[in-house]
């Protein structure tokens, strides 16, 4: 896939741009056979690779690495990036969607539980009734760092899908479509839990928190004993991280 302009967030390439542009751009490139893979990282990306060497080569081998978080924004603006903005993996999920929709390209849902795609299949038929969708898939158990299978890639290779949409969670999709990404003719995305947000399995932050970088306070007071390390770990750990790169 052709690389957008790219800024740096803790020594990790994230893309500089909107949900527009980077929308057309995978677009163009899943009409055009230019496949690849896109990373969408937020603050637990680029500090889980900031502390995990295996993650950062994932990311740097992506195409794209959107800014899905105000904190990337914000720091891409510090260092002269006016024109970076959030593309948001739900967003750009239901974008590329309607998009997909127009040009008639088939897509493909990897992840997420069997009740969340059921719940999915409906939201999705519901809202894109003309899309072409290739397929649904809830896989089982996958470890940390997959392995590639043939069976995989032949379902998804006959299904003809052009982008695969991988909502495996973070880190474990983009050494997924880091493994994956060279065996099958499709662009891959890994959204994570966009996959429950469209089909009503979460609640999503409201608007005026998802614009002043509090999406992740939302999502720690919906499941706290889950993400409490991530938020409240991550998050201290990647405001020291800029201070320490700044000063």
């Amino acid at each position: 896939m052709n690389q957008l302009r790219k800024g740096s967030v803790l020594g990790c390439p994230v893309t500089v741009g909107n949900l527009t542009l980077v929308s057309d751009h995978i677009i163009n490139a899943a009409k055009q056979e230019d496949y690849g893979y896109v990373c969408i990282a937020n603050v637990h990306m680029v500090t889980t690779a900031r502390r995990d060497m295996r993650l950062r080569p994932a990311m740097e081998g992506a195409g794209i690495v959107t800014s899905d978080g105000m904190p990337l924004v914000w720091e891409l603006r510090r260092q002269g990036y006016d024109e970076a903005e959030r593309v948001a993996g739900p967003d750009l999920l239901v974008l590329l969607c309607e998009l997909a929709q127009e040009e008639e390209l088939p897509v493909y849902f990897f992840g997420g539980s069997v009740e969340t795609i059921k719940r999915l299949q409906a939201a999705v038929a519901k809202r894109f009734p003309s899309l072409k969708v290739a397929g649904y898939e809830s896989p089982p158990m996958i470890p940390q760092f997959p392995e590639v299978e043939p069976e995989v890639i032949e379902r998804i290779k006959t299904s003809g899908a052009k982008i695969v949409f991988v909502g495996l969670g973070c880190p474990k999709q983009e050494f997924w479509m880091g493994a994956y990404s060279p065996h099958l003719p499709a662009v891959l995305i890994g959204v994570g839990a966009a996959f429950d947000f469209l089909a009503g399995t979460k609640q999503r932050a409201p608007g005026w928190m998802q614009r002043a970088g509090l999406e992740w306070l939302f999502r720690l007071a919906s499941e706290p004993g889950r993400l409490w390390k991530r938020y409240l770990v991550t998050n201290s750990l990647f405001l020291w991280y800029l201070m320490r790169e700044r000063f």
